[in-house]
C-alpha cells in the first residue's frame, strides 16, 4: 500500500477507488435486475404495465435509463422485483451467473468507405 503524505493525492487515489467500488456495485445491481426480467421473460414495456398495476408511473424510457445506469433506488428495486414474482434472491447465487445480463463485449467491424 502506497500512503501519499499530500492530501491532494490521497484523496484523489481514494475518490477513485470510491468511483470504481460504486460502478461496480451499480453494475452488480443493473444486472441482477436484468437477469431477473430475463429468466420471467419480462421486457422493459411489460415492467412499465407491471409497476401501474401497483401506482408507481414509470415511462419507458424512464426505467431503460434507470437500468441501464445501474442508479436506481433500493425502492425501485424492490417494486420491480415484487412486481415481477421475485420473492426471494440469494445474493451468492449472483456472483457467479451476472454474466447472463452482462454488457456484451463485441467488437462491431467498420464498414469501408461508407459501404455496407
Amino acid at each position: 500500500m502506497i500512503i501519499y503524505l499530500h492530501k491532494c493525492k490521497l484523496l484523489f487515489i481514494f475518490a477513485k477507488v470510491k468511483l470504481f467500488t460504486m460502478i461496480n456495485w451499480n453494475n452488480k445491481v443493473k444486472r441482477l435486475l436484468k437477469s431477473e426480467l430475463i429468466k420471467r421473460g419480462i421486457s422493459n414495456t411489460d415492467l412499465v404495465l407491471l409497476l401501474k398495476e401497483i401506482d408507481v408511473h414509470e415511462t419507458k424510457a424512464g426505467i431503460d435509463s434507470k437500468i441501464s445506469r445501474g442508479t436506481f433506488s433500493a425502492c425501485f428495486f424492490l417494486q420491480c422485483l415484487s412486481v415481477i414474482g421475485c420473492h426471494k434472491i440469494e445474493i451468492e447465487e449472483y456472483e457467479n451467473i451476472l454474466s447472463i445480463a452482462a454488457e456484451p463485449n463485441v467488437e462491431y467491424k467498420q464498414a469501408g468507405h461508407g459501404k455496407f
